[in-house]
């Protein structure tokens, strides 16, 4: 069953798409800072930029940075929207819990298929960005990259952390399709279930703005998104990415607990 929705998803003209314009925006604002002054100067500036800017090595994690916040997770709520929401929908559900596949199986290779594309996505956006960064910023002093603080990263290094960086982004987007699982189990529409999950994440990138949301913000699931970035300090500040895999992780458990239970009693009709 996980084979199958593999292959479905790969050979989907939306999902090559929906990746491709994903990673249009990083690669866009690769050239753009490439050929034009307008971001500062190496040394000056914010740091996470001033860095990336002086070592295109790094370029991978602002285009993490860039799509995390609201195009991946946007497609990811699309996608695990219509994972089981589609098919009651379509009418094909029924037909697909006639054969032999448990309820169980079927949710586990739904939620697989997810996350192969978000883990596509992912590679494609650090993949592109890293060649971009690297041929259009080129790489620091002395073909060194350095860390947010300063020190020198040997390539094998830079690689661990790159790695664990999008491990960190994956386990993110895997709370976002927990989420969108659950609610695609609840509803027949995909659009229901998408609006619900954009609805979730926008509150809580909303509710991260307010001061009076403040003994909120420790639970709210965007929280920690973009703590990836202390994974490129020296040493390396484990406070928020350790908070954050704990969030992401209680997200996961309680909303996939709740999508099974509510899918493997669930009445299909048609």
């Amino acid at each position: 069953m996980i084979r199958v929705e593999l292959v479905k998803l790969l050979r989907s003209r939306r999902t090559w798409v929906t990746v491709a314009v994903i990673d249009a925006l990083p690669s866009l604002v690769a050239v753009l800072l490439a050929t034009t002054d307008i971001g500062p100067r190496p040394g000056s500036g914010p740091a996470f930029l001033s860095a990336v800017l002086s070592d295109g090595s790094l370029y991978p994690l602002a285009a993490i940075a860039m799509v995390l916040p609201l195009f991946l997770p946007a497609a990811i709520a699309i996608v695990g929207g219509d994972s089981v929401a589609g098919e009651a929908q379509q009418g094909t559900l029924r037909y697909v819990l006639v054969r032999p596949v448990g309820r169980t199986r079927l949710l586990v290779a739904k939620l697989v298929s997810v996350m192969a594309f978000a883990l596509l996505s992912l590679l494609v956006v650090a993949a592109t960005a890293f060649v971009l960064g690297t041929l259009l910023l080129g790489q620091g002093p002395g073909q060194v990259t350095t860390t947010f603080s300063g020190t020198s990263l040997s390539n094998s290094q830079l690689a661990a952390r790159t790695a664990l960086a999008l491990v960190y982004a994956l386990l993110s987007m895997l709370g976002v399709a927990s989420v969108a699982l659950f609610l695609s189990t609840i509803v027949r529409s995909p659009l229901a279930a998408t609006m619900g999950t954009l609805a979730l994440l926008i509150g809580s990138s909303l509710l991260l703005t307010l001061d009076a949301a403040h003994a909120l913000r420790p639970y709210l699931v965007t929280r920690y998104w973009l703590s990836f970035v202390d994974l490129f300090r020296d040493p390396i500040l484990w406070h928020d990415v350790l908070h954050g895999v704990l969030q992401q992780v209680a997200y996961v458990v309680v909303f996939l607990l709740a999508a099974w239970a509510n899918f493997v009693t669930k009445d299909v009709t048609d």
